[in-house]
């Protein structure tokens, strides 16, 4: 897996963001392509992403990872990208091409696309809706009270918006996204964000612990035990997701292909 991505000079978001997971995955020969370059436009305290970009996002990179995934043999492909505030369509467009090689080199294969938020911009987020993702994700991450220490330059109704007009654009393509335990939330706080998200027109749900990347990211507040995952996963399937993977080493993209069809 490093071979490939070191001979091709595509990113994995298990690398750059430090998944404990990513051994176990490259194993498996899958990763979550990470699109656009290593480096993001936010500096959100929570992720081990470099910031900075310093390069337009390379022409070539949605044939190289379409390429990629059908050397790899996949049927899921999951793609996901930095921040590029520095970009007029914020990457929507380099997402589109993607989702499009993929389906032209693995006709078979699902596409699930976790986006950032695109700065509110309701074109660039059509133009990744109408390139037809099997599943669009974005993850809330936390809750509103946390955003302005753990993500600064995001926005709580934002990100809800994106998932609302998501929905409101396609109805038929489902909806998911994530968030972090352990950083100070109250269980009140966890279980409003759960119902915003079904409100927005959200069924699946990945949770996690949020693990500490460095000495210069936020510290851990709590450890969450593996029972209060296991009963957060039910507390979301009984508020409404039809699909809900809790745990303390769940990341968005972990095991995408069985999360989406899992009974």
């Amino acid at each position: 897996m490093r071979q490939l991505l070191g001979r091709t000079g595509l990113h994995t978001v298990c690398q750059e963001a430090c998944c404990p997971n990513k051994w176990e995955c490259f194993a498996d020969r899958t990763a979550t392509f990470l699109i656009m370059g290593q480096k993001c436009t936010r500096n959100c305290r929570f992720c081990a992403v470099q910031t900075g970009p310093d390069s337009l996002p390379d022409p070539d990179e949605p044939q190289k990872v379409a390429a990629a995934a059908a050397v790899l043999g996949l049927d899921y492909v999951v793609l996901t990208s930095v921040t590029r505030d520095d970009l007029a369509d914020g990457g929507a467009s380099v997402f589109a091409s993607a989702i499009r090689a993929v389906r032209q080199k693995l006709p078979r294969a699902l596409v699930e696309v976790l986006v950032p938020d695109f700065a509110g911009s309701s074109d660039a987020l059509q133009a990744v809706v109408d390139a037809g993702p099997d599943v669009l994700n974005h993850n809330i991450e936390t809750v509103p009270r946390l955003y302005e220490t753990v993500r600064p330059q995001a926005v709580y109704t934002r990100s809800l918006d994106l998932l609302a007009n998501a929905r409101a654009m396609n109805q038929d393509m489902p909806l998911k996204s994530g968030i972090m335990l352990g950083l100070g939330e109250t269980d009140d706080e966890i279980e409003a964000v759960l119902v915003d998200l079904i409100g927005a027109g959200c069924r699946i749900l990945t949770m996690g612990q949020y693990l500490q990347p460095s000495k210069d990211h936020l510290p851990v507040v709590r450890f969450v035990p593996p029972a209060e995952f296991d009963a957060w996963r039910e507390k979301a399937l009984n508020l409404g997701f039809s699909k809900a993977v809790c745990g303390p080493l769940v990341r968005s993209s972990y095991k995408a292909s069985a999360s989406f069809f899992a009974k």
